[in-house]
């Protein structure tokens, strides 16, 4: 995958992703955080801790598989692009 098809590009210092660069990466942004906002007023977590926090780790874990599937390679990084 060329660098400017990525959705997500890497950051330009330390590891991980940065904020989207295409459609398609805005798009699953917004959905990853109208779903959660949505299980937040769910699930409230001062009567469903274990569900609140099973809920968020989740959509964590799914938000990092997109961002590994789409984004470009994670590697640390002190600022220098190529």
């Amino acid at each position: 995958m060329s660098a400017d098809r990525y959705w997500f590009p890497a950051k330009r210092y330390g590891w991980g992703w940065g904020p989207p660069t295409t459609w398609q990466g805005w798009v699953v942004t917004l959905a990853w955080f109208a779903i959660l906002l949505v299980g937040v007023r769910l699930i409230d977590p001062r009567h469903h801790i274990v569900a609140f926090l099973a809920f968020t780790l989740v959509m964590i874990i799914v938000l990092l598989v997109v961002c590994y599937a789409k984004g470009e390679p994670p590697r640390w990084q002190w600022g220098d692009r190529e």
